[in-house]
C-alpha cells in the first residue's frame, strides 16, 4: 500500500533551453518593448559610494569552447559591506545601488560585463569578516540546474587569507579558480571554467 504524504513534491529541474535570451534579457537579442531596459542590466541607479568596478569574462565548457547563450546573475553587497535587502540594514544601504545584476553573454564573444562597485567587508555569522566578493550565478542551455559561485579578489590577498568560506575549501589548489585578476584601474577579469582542467569550484546551495 502507498503511503500518501500531505506535501508538495519538487518540480522538477529542465535545461534553460536556447531561448534563455528571450525570457531573461529579450533586448539583447533585439526583441523590444517587452522591458525599456533588461532586468538588472544596471545596477547604479545615481551617485554610488566607494569604488566603481567593471567585472567582464567568459564561460567554457569542458571542451574549452566558450558559451554564447550563458546568462549570469550577481548578488552582492554595497561598499560599506551591506545588501539591498529587507532587514535591520534596510534603509542603511546604499540607496542608489540594487546589489543585483544579470548579463547575458555576447552573442559573437560570449563575454559578459557588469558595471558594478567593489563590495565590502561582510560579517560571518560568529563575528569574522568575510573578504569582498560576489556570489554569481550561471544558466545555460544544457544546465539543469543553476550553478552557484563566488567571485574574489586578487588584490585582496590578506582578507582572502581569512575568509570563512575560502579556509573550508578541501582542495586549497583550487581556491584560484575564484579569484577575479585586476586588469586594469576598476577592472577585474573572472572567467569561468564549467569542467575540466582549472574547473571553477562550484558550491552546492
Amino acid at each position: 500500500m502507498t503511503r500518501r504524504y500531505p506535501m508538495l513534491k519538487e518540480t522538477p529541474s529542465q535545461t534553460a533551453g536556447p531561448y534563455v535570451h528571450i525570457g531573461m534579457n529579450p533586448n539583447v537579442t533585439g526583441i523590444h518593448g517587452v522591458y525599456e531596459a533588461d532586468l538588472g542590466a544596471a545596477m547604479k541607479t545615481g551617485a554610488v559610494h566607494g569604488e566603481e568596478i567593471t567585472i567582464t569574462g567568459t564561460v567554457t565548457d569542458g571542451m574549452g569552447s566558450i558559451l554564447k547563450d550563458v546568462v549570469l546573475e550577481i548578488w552582492q553587497a554595497d561598499a560599506d559591506g551591506l545588501f539591498n535587502t529587507p532587514g535591520e540594514t534596510r534603509g542603511a544601504a546604499d540607496p542608489e545601488f540594487s546589489g543585483w545584476g544579470r548579463a547575458a553573454a555576447d552573442l559573437q564573444t560570449g563575454e559578459y560585463r557588469f558595471d558594478t562597485v567593489k563590495p565590502g567587508r561582510v560579517p560571518w555569522r560568529d563575528g569574522r569578516l568575510q573578504a569582498p566578493h560576489i556570489s554569481v550565478w550561471i544558466v545555460a542551455r544544457g544546465i539543469n540546474i543553476g550553478l552557484h559561485t563566488r567571485l574574489y579578489f586578487d588584490d585582496e590577498g590578506e582578507a582572502n587569507a581569512e575568509d570563512p568560506v575560502l579556509m573550508r575549501i578541501e582542495h586549497q589548489h583550487r581556491v584560484p579558480t575564484l579569484i577575479a585578476q585586476k586588469t586594469g584601474d576598476g577592472a577585474y577579469r573572472f572567467d569561468i571554467r564549467l569542467q575540466g582542467e582549472n574547473e571553477t569550484i562550484f558550491f552546492d546551495m
